[in-house]
């Protein structure tokens, strides 16, 4: 069956199920037999669609060790996770607790998964009740074309503002990264 036929078929079952026969224009007819093509490599143009850089994790690495040394040597761990839930990076400073990881992993999905930092959810309920958040300070979201499309968890600080703050000086230092599309994009 070529792809014709089944665009043909697609459109005279929805025309028996709307309760019509009417036919296509001409140019709906040109346009729902003309296949539709995705660049190979490349899954969209949309921002969540990006994804970071190894340079731009790289960033995030020295600037985490920067930042919890700057707060009082701070034994905490980092999680940088996309939009997809991939987590991309994990760094833990030097005798970080085992329960900084899971803390830093929850911060990072609920501040991707909601666009604003974790700080700002902590009053909402219904968030608090969504397997794998984690509505305590010390999760922001990394925005780009006013899409979040990673978010950075920090635990372990004996504050969640400190977290927080390390999580936002490690978003600072990111905001030259680099993003790509498949290939990177300099």
């Amino acid at each position: 069956m070529s792809y014709r036929h089944l665009v043909g078929g697609v459109a005279v079952v929805g025309a028996v199920v709307a309760g019509t026969f009417a036919p296509l224009a001409p140019a709906a007819q040109a346009d729902a037999a003309r296949p539709v093509a995705v660049p190979a490599g490349r899954g969209g143009d949309g921002p969540s669609d990006l994804v970071l850089s190894d340079w731009s994790l790289t960033r995030a690495t020295e600037a985490l060790v920067r930042s919890a040394k700057k707060r009082g040597n701070q034994r905490v761990t980092m999680v940088v996770m996309e939009r997809s839930g991939v987590i991309r990076l994990v760094v833990r400073t030097r005798r970080a607790g085992p329960q900084t990881y899971e803390s830093a992993k929850r911060k990072a999905y609920t501040a991707v998964a909601f666009g604003r930092p974790t700080s700002a959810l902590t009053g909402n309920e219904t968030i608090k009740q969504i397997p794998g958040t984690l509505v305590l300070p010390g999760g922001v979201p990394i925005i780009r074309k006013g899409f979040p499309v990673a978010g950075i968890g920090v635990g372990g600080a004996p504050d969640g503002r400190i977290d927080e703050a390390i999580a936002g000086d490690v978003r600072a230092a990111m905001a030259a990264q680099r993003w790509r599309h498949g290939a990177d994009m300099s």
